[in-house]
């Protein structure tokens, strides 16, 4: 006889440019830095990309309390507020992004404080980005997994490369507004450009099973 608990299901979603603007395209509007637009959807290799991004705000003396003023003047994509409640209302959801700790807070306060998973940020004496700590290598993929571990069946959704591995890893996953450059690599992806259309898909998965 089975005795292990019945699945329940659990929405794991990417957040910039799934429910909020990119910070680092702000910022690198902000200050006309071309190259600070590069983000997730652009390289995938992580590690890489933080990396150029802390050169080149530390060679054009941006702190961290630069950035965090630009954070403040941002709000969520219209209907994320909405589409996010309605997810909450009938299913658990938790947000799981390559973002930090240190930047996030005033766009999660518009967004009625979801749970959400990041890293953090290392800061200098002189209140600089020095470095960065991940929570664990590959979080969105090992946090589908342990979520899968605690019995929950895992539907996925994000709009870049560093989102495949969790999607890929969900019982059920989804891109939503990715670049083409991304949907013409995964073909097998269904993608969608409206919350309505994400959100009925999700709850037909829910009401069907995976």
């Amino acid at each position: 006889m089975d005795t292990s608990p019945p699945s329940q299901f659990l929405i794991t979603l990417d957040v910039e440019g799934v429910l909020t603007p990119e910070i680092w395209i702000a910022v690198a509007n902000h200050f006309g830095i071309d190259e600070l637009r590069r983000t997730t959807k652009d390289e995938p290799n992580y590690q890489l990309l933080m990396e150029q991004r802390i050169r080149l705000i530390n060679e054009h003396n941006i702190s961290l309390a630069d950035i965090q003023t630009i954070i403040s003047s941002l709000s969520p994509l219209d209907g994320a507020l909405a589409f996010l409640n309605e997810l909450r209302s009938t299913v658990s959801v938790v947000l799981l992004s390559d973002t930090f700790e240190e930047f996030i807070g005033p766009l999660m306060l518009q967004l009625q404080n979801p749970l959400v998973l990041c890293h953090r940020l290392i800061i200098d004496e002189n209140g600089n980005i020095a470095s960065f700590a991940e929570r664990t290598q590959n979080q969105k993929f090992e946090a589908v997994r342990a979520f899968q571990k605690l019995n929950y069946q895992v539907i996925a959704a994000g709009d870049s490369y560093n989102d495949l591995s969790m999607i890929d890893q969900a019982d059920a996953g989804y891109l939503f507004r990715a670049p083409n450059h991304v949907r013409t690599e995964r073909p097998d992806l269904e993608c969608f450009d409206d919350y309505s259309d994400l959100l009925s898909s999700i709850k037909k998965v829910i009401e069907n099973g995976c």
